[in-house]
């Protein structure tokens, strides 16, 4: 049974600011402020994509020392349309970020993203290297082939063999040579029974395979959020995340080289390897890389959060 570590994180706080930001002319999107209005501005970019914000992410930061911003993406948790992948793309959500920091007047902030977090907030770097202070980012996944083909084809399922037989089950035997094709005709299916069965499957395998030690509170979460998950995850790794290369963020990181960053990963991540954040940070020396010697990928283990809190901690007042 996984050890509860929510406790190690601030107490539950309540928003001070809500809204709904209309970005295009079909998608509105969630915002929230937590913490001090006064404080160093940070953005908080959730998973997925299509995993969304929980009252646990706005635990990671000081409330007195961080004016804390927290948004579900498009198609993601309170934000609508729900599970909805038309104009939903890495660039979309990049500007809806630059919406975001436009409407509230900030001139610049931090941003703190892990797994697919880490990816938009990169690409977000990418583009808008002068509206970032520093970032903290966690579980590194930088969408190459190699990276995909682990976790969704052949790799963790050496490690996780029972899981990744039932992610099997949706799929016919002569359809598995190429899983992310395989699954994305049926999370597009015009069946909405044939979506969400697919949807459960790719869902439960991510979810079992996040943390060192099995979590079913985990588990219970990414069922949840089925539909959301697979049809958004799937829609951008099925387009390479919408990059014009497989290595696009080593490829740029001379755009975003300047920023003071920490990179976060757990020795034993089966969903983003650690050679994610090794190869980055070989391109990037600049940044900071701690591999935490007894965690996976779930941003909920005890030595990622101390790790973050360490982090979010030295770079409050800077």
């Amino acid at each position: 049974m996984a050890q509860d570590t929510s406790s190690l994180l601030f107490p539950e706080i309540q928003p001070y600011n809500s809204f709904r930001l209309k970005v295009d002319s079909l998608h509105e999107i969630y915002v929230e402020e937590v913490g001090n209005p006064a404080g160093k501005p940070v953005l908080f970019v959730h998973g997925g994509p299509g995993g969304g914000i929980t009252e646990k992410h706005r635990r990671y930061f000081d409330p007195d020392a961080y004016r804390v911003v927290l948004f579900d993406q498009r198609g993601a948790g309170r934000s609508t349309p729900y599970a909805s992948l038309e104009q939903n793309t890495t660039w979309d959500l990049v500007e809806d970020m630059e919406t975001i920091r436009k409407h509230l007047g900030i001139e610049e902030w931090m941003l703190f993203g892990g797994s697919w977090g880490s990816t938009l907030s990169l690409a977000y770097a990418t583009k808008h290297p002068e509206s970032i202070t520093d970032m903290i980012l966690r579980g590194i996944f930088l969408c190459r082939d190699e990276e995909i083909q682990w976790f969704y084809q052949q790799g963790a399922d050496r490690i996780f063999p029972e899981a990744f037989e039932e992610y099997c089950r949706a799929i016919p035997e002569h359809e598995r040579s190429n899983m992310i094709h395989a699954f994305h005709r049926r999370l597009n299916d015009t069946d909405p029974e044939v979506q969400l069965n697919a949807a459960r499957a790719w869902s439960l395998w991510e979810g079992s395979a996040l943390n060192l030690v099995p979590d079913p509170e985990t588990m219970e979460e990414f069922g949840e959020i089925a539909l959301a998950l697979a049809r958004i995850e799937n829609h951008f790794f099925f387009h390479n995340c919408f990059f014009d290369s497989d290595n696009y963020i080593l490829e740029n990181v001379e755009k975003f080289r300047h920023i003071p960053s920490i990179l976060i990963h757990g020795r034993y991540d089966m969903v983003c390897p650690v050679k994610n954040a090794y190869d980055l940070h070989k391109a990037w020396p600049e940044s900071s890389l701690v591999i935490v010697p007894d965690a996976g990928h779930a941003g909920s283990e005890e030595g990622i959060i101390k790790a973050l809190l360490g982090a979010t901690e030295e770079r409050k007042s800077v």
